[in-house]
This record gives C-alpha cells, sequence and structure tokens, in this order.
C-alpha cells in the first residue's frame, strides 16, 4: 500500500519575484524569464512563465516569435491589442480570456491599446503535449461566467465547456472573483500554483495580497477565503515541466 503524500505549500510574496523595469513595462515574474535565471525556480507543474506585466499608455512589446508553447493573457485593467503573423488581431480586456498556440511557429505583438491608460495583465505560458502543431488564436469573453464565488475554468485543456482550448491535457486554469468573506475550494491535484491577482485572502494560516502567490504540491482538500474583494488565478497540473 503506498503511503499518501502530505501536501506541502510554499508562499511567494510580490516582492520576492525577479522585477523588470524598462520604464514603459514594469514586470514582475513568479519564475525564470529572460535575464532573470534561477535553475531552483523554473516552474510550477506544468506553469513555467507567469509574468505580472504593466505596460504604459502607448507601449507595449513590438513583434516577436514563439514556438511550441500555450500562452494565456488575461487583462486585470485596460485594454491590450495583439496581431500576429496568422492574421489574427484582438483586443483584450477584464474578463476575456486569450489564448495563442505557437505551434511551429509565430510572430505577434502586444500594444497598450490607449495612449493616455496603462495596461495591467497577467501572462502565462505552459508548453504543449504534442510540439509542431499549426498555430493557432483563441479569444473568448468569459465576464457572464464569472459568477462571484465560483472557480470557473477559463482555458483547459481537457475539454471544460465554456474554456478556451489549449493543447496540454495535463493542465487547467481556473479564475474566481470573490467578495469578502466568500470561499472557494481549489482544485485537488499534483501541482497547483495559487496567485492573487487582486485583493487579499487566506487560507490555513497563510495571508496573501495582490501580488503574492502560493506554490502547492500534492494539493488536497485547500479552501481560500476572501478578506476583502479579490480576484484569483489558479493554475492546476497533473505532471512537471520541470527537471
Amino acid at each position: 500500500m503506498s503511503t499518501p503524500r502530505t501536501t506541502s505549500v510554499r508562499i511567494v510574496a510580490a516582492d520576492d519575484r525577479f522585477h523588470t523595469d524598462f520604464g514603459w513595462l514594469d514586470s514582475r515574474h513568479s519564475f525564470s524569464f529572460g535575464h532573470h535565471f534561477d535553475p531552483d525556480n523554473t516552474g510550477h507543474g506544468l506553469l513555467i512563465v507567469s509574468n505580472d506585466d504593466r505596460v504604459a499608455p502607448g507601449a507595449g512589446f513590438g513583434t516577436h516569435a514563439h514556438g511550441d508553447m500555450e500562452i494565456v493573457t488575461w487583462v486585470l485593467e485596460g485594454r491590450l491589442e495583439h496581431r500576429d503573423s496568422e492574421g489574427n488581431e484582438g483586443l483584450l480586456y477584464p474578463g476575456l480570456a486569450q489564448r495563442m498556440s505557437a505551434g511551429r511557429g509565430i510572430r505577434h505583438s502586444e500594444m497598450n491599446h490607449s495612449a493616455t491608460e496603462p495596461v495591467h495583465f497577467v501572462q502565462m505560458w505552459v508548453p504543449p503535449d504534442t510540439t509542431g502543431l499549426p498555430p493557432g488564436y483563441e479569444q473568448r469573453d468569459l465576464n457572464d461566467d464569472l459568477t462571484p464565488g465560483l472557480l470557473i475554468p477559463v482555458a483547459s485543456g481537457r475539454g471544460h465547456d465554456g474554456a478556451i482550448a489549449i493543447h496540454q491535457r495535463h493542465a487547467v486554469m481556473w479564475v474566481a472573483r470573490l467578495g469578502p468573506t466568500q470561499r472557494v475550494g481549489l482544485p485537488i491535484a499534483p501541482y497547483v500554483h495559487l496567485f492573487v491577482a487582486k485583493g487579499r485572502i487566506t487560507f490555513d494560516e497563510h495571508d496573501l495580497s495582490a501580488g503574492d502567490a502560493a506554490r502547492i504540491t500534492d494539493a488536497a482538500s485547500i479552501e481560500v477565503t476572501a478578506v476583502a474583494d479579490a480576484e484569483i488565478i489558479v493554475w492546476e497540473s497533473a505532471l512537471t515541466a520541470v527537471r
């Protein structure tokens, strides 16, 4: 008989993340990214990039290339304009989920749509379960589905109704918008990454505010409670990309 595994939790405070400040871009990286590298911090489960980006008015990321990556973007404030080499164009805003499958190669740009207001978004990457696929794009407005107090599937490789599809059958991204004292249970999975996008939440003895994260391994039954209005982003993974 196998011995039950014990849930472990590692809290990563907002200020402990890698920081990039280019003036037009203020970004906090949950894992190694770009010139920031720590061999002991290259992801959690299948989530290998989670960047909390703020882009100045009229600025953004010029055209650049990606390959064999599932890239999910979730806007918290403002509007983000997307264009890519496959002819896709999108205007992203809070509650609209976007997935770009880089596949065998795609080029795209991401610009702040406003000339006066910053845009704040979280961009997350997971590797696909099949490489060399044709590049693809999907976006979907989920505002009507984001019922306060419920954990809603936003990006899924398991065919969840209403979620954008990712080419990774071992991963699901969830979002919950919570009012004060509202509670929601986290997925039971080998790897769970909880990111507090807005507000403040508690679980067990932990108290997390916007920008804080919890890396949970062998997650059992965990319930999160909002202290104030909050929004959380949760990734569950059945296995890990980190070797």
